[in-house]
């Protein structure tokens, strides 16, 4: 089995140091790892025009140290005005024809990822919650509104459903979340995404009159690709990610709240080389939750008598007691 090519996107600002921390977890949890890492830059200009995106020089010298190759692109169609369309436009950059899987740049890598079995159907992340569509009162439903969009594309929806989940439930429906997708072309995969996401953006089906596409537009196309790519919902011998392999962990603060001690444990040996220490300290989060402590002292306690079930009340509760960045 080839190793995939890697693929993350960085910009100034929390993405550069997000970024440094996807790659030291790499080297640390998985140092046998033979796959490229490459970080998608989008360039200042298109549409990312008048925002400062490039990475510091600082960022670039320990994320180069750490093997990653930095690749600029061109931003045409989402940029600034819909930062989660990176994903779609930065798949540019990889070869065509060789595998590859992308991870939001907040991923930590834990465990021994050379180890995980990409050399199946395209999936995605299911890690995620019933946050698209939200049906209105009087309809249409779940089934309508997904329905549309198969038909949409000419795609077959009743082989796409989860038919242990009743009508009408949520999971029912293929969703993914879009922290981590693979597949073995990534110009095919990447066209078809954007292509549908334009269509769709552009010209929504009338099912998706009370749906807002902001943020979801990703999250909404990303299993119609799958599907149309004879993927799925990952099987049981990819439960690494998102469990003992990768651990998408948002933000810094919600690590330390909510994650098991493995993880802590991985995020901080992974950040304690010294090249590694002195880039990071430049950022907040990083300086106060893992140098100074303050993730295991002062976060993790808020949370001791047990975690809300959503992600909701736990941001709430990290904002309220000083502990969130934007």
């Amino acid at each position: 089995m080839a190793a995939p090519n890697l693929l993350i996107v960085a910009q100034a600002g929390r993405l550069e140091f997000e970024a440094i921390i996807f790659a030291a977890s790499l080297r640390h949890s998985a140092p046998d790892f033979a796959g490229r890492l490459i970080v998608a830059e989008p360039r200042p200009d298109g549409a990312w025009a008048g925002h400062d995106t490039l990475m510091g020089d600082d960022t670039r010298g320990v994320l180069e140290s750490l093997g990653a190759q930095i690749l600029p692109f061109t931003a045409r169609h989402f940029g600034a005005a819909y930062p989660y369309g990176n994903k779609i436009e930065a798949l540019s950059v990889l070869p065509p024809d060789q595998p590859f899987a992308f991870f939001d740049t907040d991923t930590l890598i834990v465990g021994p990822l050379d180890q995980v079995p990409f050399d199946r159907p395209p999936a995605a992340s299911m890690r995620r919650e019933g946050t698209w569509p939200e049906p209105p009162l009087y309809g249409p439903g779940y089934g309508a509104i997904w329905k549309s969009l198969y038909d949409r594309f000419g795609l077959d929806f009743a082989s796409s459903l989860d038919l242990l989940r009743p009508d009408e439930h949520w999971e029912r429906y293929l969703y993914f979340n879009a922290g981590w997708f693979f597949g073995p072309d990534p110009a095919v995969f990447g066209q078809r995404f954007l292509d549908w996401a334009l269509s769709v953006q552009g010209d929504p089906p009338e099912e998706l009159a009370c749906q807002s596409l902001d943020p979801w537009l990703d999250q909404v196309i990303l299993p119609l690709v799958i599907h149309s790519l004879d993927g799925g919902r990952p099987g049981p011998a990819l439960a690494g990610l998102d469990g003992a392999v990768t651990c998408h962990y948002r933000k810094l603060p919600l690590l330390y709240a909510r994650e098991p001690d493995a993880v802590l444990e991985v995020l901080e040996a992974a950040a304690a080389p010294n090249r590694i220490k002195r880039r990071l300290k430049d950022w907040e989060p990083a300086k106060k939750l893992i140098y100074q402590g303050k993730g295991r002292d002062k976060v993790r306690p808020l949370f001791a008598g047990g975690l809300p079930p959503r992600e909701k009340p736990i941001r709430q509760a990290l904002k309220k007691n000083g502990w969130w960045w934007d």
